[in-house]
Formats: C-alpha cells, structure tokens, sequence
C-alpha cells in the first residue's frame, strides 16, 4: 500500500513540474491562469498523500481550505475576463 503512495506522489510531482512550465510558457493570461489552478489542484493531492503518509489526518483540513481558496480565485478570474471582454 505505502509503494502505490509513494508511485502516486511522485507522478504528482511530475504533473507539478509539467504546469510549472506551462506557467512560464503559456501564450495567454488564461493559459498561465489554468495552469496556477492545476498547479494548487497538484497542490492539495500533495497534502492529501502526505497526510496519508504521516497517518495523520488533520492536514486533509488544510488541503480543504486550500480548495476552497482555489475555487474562489478561478471565480475572481472568470469574473475578470467577462468584465474585460476577451474570449478564451
């Protein structure tokens, strides 16, 4: 059980590193935008696997509060975009 987490944790981290270098890459603000937001979705299953890890599970509460933040800020910056006009 503990290698299929660890197998997990480092495919995320392979997926971390990928949107990082969409990031610095993206053509578009909506490219960069979209890859921030996979990038804290990577984010919070790094926390999870590390709360399984640990055998504790107060942190899966951070991870929820890190979500519910993300949420937010792609609301924030669908908002933004309609408000500018521009098409994604």
């Amino acid at each position: 059980m503990i290698d299929l987490v660890y197998i997990a944790g480092t495919i995320v981290l392979i997926a971390l590193c990928l949107g990082f270098i969409r990031v610095l890459q993206g053509p578009s603000l909506a490219d960069r935008v979209v890859a921030f937001d996979l990038m804290a979705t990577l984010a919070v299953g790094i926390i999870c696997i590390y709360s399984i890890i640990e055998d504790r599970y107060i942190f899966t509460d951070a991870a929820l509060v890190l979500a519910v933040i993300m949420f937010l800020g792609t609301i924030a910056f669908a908002y933004y975009l309609e408000k500018k006009g521009d098409e994604v």
